[in-house]
């Protein structure tokens, strides 16, 4: 069975698209690879029989160039793709999928899966020069930017604040000057009364090309992760992304239970069978 789906948008096809394959257990890394790179979307994801008894299934997660431990719209669209080809979690309150980063906790919750962040691999400060880099790639003045840190939480986020949504949004990258980096979030916040706090963008070395990430899981929960215990944002708050690539992605984020959640629509876009 196969299905896309389309995540973190309330209008179809406004979002991210995910691919999903299920029970892909016969599938060798090298299979997965070639049919990602064959639906040369964000990511291919793969439905796997766990191997930890608590798991309800296990995911694995692959860009057009690389696997990843963890991606946060992939987890949600493979779990809506999980539960509509009829399985059912152990527990009733939650799923649990297993993927390279650990467990990861899926709950369902007024209308969105959310999923809870995993713990953050590498959490500090950006140094002096790593700034000017980054400032350098995204052709800005350095004093422009208002905070930068580490926040990775599986493909290598940096995060940078920027004074305004406005100001994100008029972002034009020189990919060659990022080089020295593999993922760049930027986020600044919208004008009081907006239906989103804070304007994301998302962008990706995928090995051959740079490219600008439509709506993006893991890079959110990384900015939560940080702005929220920092004070610079509430605990719940809704995030924008997307807008310069025609989308309308809106990402739900809370602290709950000490932990930072991530939320979002998810449709189902197509449904098939995978002959090969």
């Amino acid at each position: 069975m196969f299905h896309q789906v389309d995540v973190f948008a309330e209008e179809f096809p406004y979002g991210n698209p995910v691919a999903v394959v299920h029970d892909a257990d016969d599938l060798s890394t090298a299979d997965m690879a070639a049919i990602a790179r064959w639906t040369n979307l964000a990511e291919t994801t793969f439905l796997l029989s766990p191997s930890l008894p608590s798991a309800d299934y296990r995911l694995r997660i692959f860009t057009t160039s690389r696997e990843l431990p963890f991606a946060g719209h992939p987890t949600l669209g493979a779990a809506r793709a999980w539960l509509a080809a009829g399985n059912t979690p152990q527990r009733s309150d939650r799923i649990e999928q297993e993927c390279g980063a650990g467990l990861v906790h899926i709950r369902s919750d007024a209308g969105l899966l959310w999923f809870a962040a995993p713990p953050l691999l590498r959490d500090e400060p950006v140094t002096a020069s790593e700034v000017r880099a980054l400032a350098a790639g995204l052709r800005i003045d350095p004093d422009r930017i208002a905070g930068a840190r580490w926040a990775d939480n599986g493909p290598g986020w940096v995060v940078v604040l920027l004074a305004s949504a406005e100001a994100v949004l008029a972002i034009t990258p020189d990919y060659g000057r990022l080089s020295g980096f593999s993922a760049v979030g930027v986020v600044g916040p919208h004008p009081a009364g907006s239906d989103a706090l804070v304007e994301v963008r998302a962008f990706t070395d995928e090995g051959t090309r740079w490219e600008e990430d439509p709506v993006t899981g893991s890079l959110n929960a990384a900015v939560a992760q940080w702005l929220i215990p920092a004070g610079r944002a509430p605990a719940r708050y809704v995030a924008a992304q997307g807008t310069t690539l025609r989308r309308r992605g809106r990402i739900h984020l809370s602290r709950h239970d000490n932990e930072i959640w991530v939320g979002g629509h998810t449709t189902l876009g197509i449904s098939g069978q995978w002959l090969t």
